[in-house]
């Protein structure tokens, strides 16, 4: 495990709740100005995921790439105001990644072209996979590394399981399993049965999950204008927390009886000891939104499988890791996206550690 420089936010900010709240609203106004790297080049495009979905995504290739970047978002935005990934993709670009951002199933402008729901990374996790093996067609190098955060990061964790099964079978992808570098995943979804819960105890967490909510829908009833017929506008109607919408829309086209048994059987925590390329999580303990039990069964996973690398912080709320200026300093960083350069400097390591 690599010695990474210690992570500490401004006073104000040392509080998960107050961290997640400031980033999510300043980082939308002004992340540009934090970052000299321009936007990358993309290449707007539609690629096909896992079960013939077709999957909308930007891809920029620099000069001389050595390897590739693929990534999405939480659980709800679109590519054009999903400031965090675009930031990553500018930083990434500039140090000769290859990028290819995605907008997930049911999401952006993937809902206009398919009617197919989420699923939470059952079958998120080959599109990863399939990405891959059509970036590489589009002359992407391998290595491949998948990223996410949040939700996204429980995509990604799923797209670093199904690899393995995909690339080793039969089926000529086009990518082998060596293709494969691994992933890297900022306070991802571990499990979502508890979190919900521990999610909606309080006033915050159930202004949260209302503002989720209303993010949802909108997805639903783009899906229902785009897709007429597809959905029923009353399970729409009938959805105002996270778990109704599993339940009216989600969970009876993937074949489970409850949305207990979904999210059982979609929760990442189990895939920790099953994967095999060298991954990062960085995971908050202040993390608002997830259970904090979740910590000590996730320390205790990273510890068990050599191919993991956890970076668990005291601070950082969910997804907000904004660094003080002394932070900046002390881990000679150009902005304050401490979570983000962790990675690019994790993953520099690997490209280096393999030469």
């Amino acid at each position: 495990m690599m010695c990474y420089p210690p992570y500490n936010p401004a006073k104000f900010l040392q509080n998960g709740v107050a961290m997640t709240v400031y980033t999510a609203f300043w980082g939308k106004r002004y992340w540009e100005s934090t970052v000299s790297q321009p936007e990358p080049p993309y290449h707007k495009t539609i690629l096909m995921g896992g079960q013939g979905v077709p999957i909308f995504t930007w891809v920029a290739i620099p000069e001389n790439a050595h390897s590739t970047i693929i990534a999405t978002y939480g659980i709800t935005g679109e590519l054009d105001q999903e400031w965090s990934l675009r930031l990553l993709g500018r930083k990434a670009y500039s140090q000769g990644y290859a990028v290819v951002l995605f907008d997930w199933r049911a999401h952006g402008k993937t809902a206009e072209l398919s009617p197919t729901l989420t699923s939470d990374g059952l079958y998120e996790g080959e599109d990863f996979v399939r990405l891959a093996a059509a970036a590489a067609a589009m002359g992407c190098p391998r290595k491949f590394w998948f990223m996410g955060f949040s939700l996204g990061g429980q995509l990604a964790l799923w797209g670093i399981k199904t690899a393995a099964e995909l690339t080793q079978g039969n089926e000529n992808l086009g990518i082998e399993y060596s293709d494969i570098g691994g992933g890297a995943v900022i306070c991802p979804s571990l499990d979502s049965l508890r979190s919900l819960t521990y999610l909606t105890k309080d006033r915050f967490g159930r202004l949260i999950e209302a503002s989720i909510v209303r993010e949802l829908k909108k997805l639903a009833w783009r899906i229902h204008d785009a897709h007429p017929g597809t959905i029923d506008p009353q399970a729409i109607e009938r959805t105002n927390t996270i778990w109704d919408f599993d339940h009216e829309l989600v969970i009876e086209r993937l074949g489970f009886p409850s949305v207990e048994a979904y999210y059982k059987a979609s929760s990442a925590l189990q895939l920790l000891p099953e994967l095999q390329k060298p991954t990062l999580i960085i995971y908050a303990a202040d993390d608002p939104l997830f259970h904090p039990d979740i910590v000590p069964e996730l320390k205790a996973a990273c510890k068990q499988n050599s191919a993991l690398d956890l970076l668990l912080t005291r601070y950082g709320g969910h997804v907000g890791y904004l660094s003080s200026k002394e932070c900046q300093s002390q881990a000679q960083d150009p902005d304050p996206w401490w979570a983000w350069n962790r990675i690019l400097q994790w993953l520099e390591h690997q490209n280096t550690a393999v030469v």
